[in-house]
């Protein structure tokens, strides 16, 4: 079941987070995320999932900024989220899709007790223009059934910045938080690190 728009209003503050809240942006059964002012791209040619690839910080102007085909683009929402009870998904709208603009390459469901900014995994089938604050995709909730165990991972959980991959850090095993913030530092001089 997923929920109408009257019942995320109903269930703001309580099972439902949305920071800030706009109620022009709530739909029939979902609400509108906005697209923030900054991008990441990757910076090496082939991506290594055992190692935190190097990444690139893009400013977005207010008069827009051109994407790319053949180019993944990392960015993030305005709205900081968080979720009991419900497992949120987010969506392309049907206007930004029309444009050939894919909001997320298969990262959509998110999970039980998530807290944080949604990254988006954004890739043009053509060149298209993007604008800081732009409503870029949708968040919906489903109702779940059985027991619940929130999601409580250190990877991506209350963070604060748009995420790269932390998949080297499963893949090497134990904790790598601190080699992710001294090599994203790095890269990204005068940011603080991605948690």
């Amino acid at each position: 079941m997923i929920l109408s728009g009257h019942e995320i209003r109903h269930r703001l503050g309580s099972d439902i987070h949305i920071d800030p809240f706009d109620e022009a942006r709530l739909n029939p059964n979902s609400y509108n995320l906005s697209l923030h002012d900054e991008l990441l791209v990757y910076e090496e040619v082939v991506l290594d999932m055992r190692k935190s690839n190097r990444v690139e910080r893009i400013a977005i102007p207010e008069d827009g900024l051109v994407l790319a085909p053949n180019q993944l683009y990392l960015g993030r929402t305005v709205e900081r989220t968080e979720t009991h009870n419900l497992v949120p998904m987010i969506e392309g709208r049907s206007s930004v899709g029309r444009l050939g603009l894919f909001v997320h390459v298969t990262a959509g469901f998110g999970d039980v007790g998530f807290a944080g900014y949604w990254t988006l995994e954004m890739f043009a089938v053509q060149p298209v223009k993007v604008y800081p604050g732009v409503p870029i995709c949708q968040i919906f909730f489903h109702e779940i059934v059985g027991e619940i165990t929130e999601y409580a991972s250190d990877k991506y959980q209350h963070n604060r910045d748009i995420q790269p991959s932390l998949m080297f850090r499963e893949l090497a095993g134990g904790d790598s938080r601190q080699q992710l913030e001294l090599e994203f530092t790095a890269t990204v001089p005068g940011q603080r690190a991605v948690r």
